[in-house]
């Protein structure tokens, strides 16, 4: 005579909760619209820069392809982000958070330092210009808020229940 045995509920709290805030959620979401502000800001600068003649293709392709890297680095990271990897919140705060964050805006802070003020920059700005500066405050906007999203107490709670090893 054999025995069956039906399977088991498992009493093991998943390794990732099934509910994901909405705070991750919209974390996330800032991510892939910073990568996308980025990603518009170099063809931008990259369009100009071929249109007056002052760079190559091949000149910027050295940029270009660190650009591509770091894009599709934050992508990755922002997906698992959402995944409750806390390395990738971790990384994302470090790299684009603390040193992404001081490459946009070193130059404007530096320029402003020369004596130049806000209103000069405006008026000189053409078209081209304030599609940019337009451009880098939504980026900048994003990458502020992701970084405030990520460290909520929502996603704390969330990324202590994902990172901690299921019950044997």
């Amino acid at each position: 005579m054999s025995t069956q045995y039906a399977p088991q509920p498992s009493n093991r709290p998943l390794t990732v909760p099934e509910t994901i805030p909405e705070t991750v959620k919209t974390a996330s979401a800032l991510w892939f619209i910073a990568v996308g502000a980025g990603v518009f800001e170099a063809a931008l600068a990259v369009t100009g820069m071929l249109a007056d003649g002052s760079a190559s293709l091949t000149g910027l392709a050295a940029g270009l392809g660190f650009r591509l890297t770091v894009f599709a680095a934050a992508i990755f990271m922002a997906v698992r982000l959402r995944q409750g990897r806390n390395w990738a919140r971790i990384a994302l705060a470090l790299t684009l958070g603390v040193f992404g964050t001081l490459s946009l805006v070193i130059d404007p802070i530096r320029w402003l330092l020369e004596g130049h003020s806000v209103g000069e920059a405006i008026a000189d700005a053409d078209a081209m210009t304030l599609v940019f500066a337009g451009s880098r405050i939504v980026h900048l906007t994003a990458v502020l808020s992701a970084m405030a999203l990520m460290f909520s107490s929502a996603a704390n709670a969330y990324f202590r229940s994902a990172s901690r090893p299921p019950r044997g």
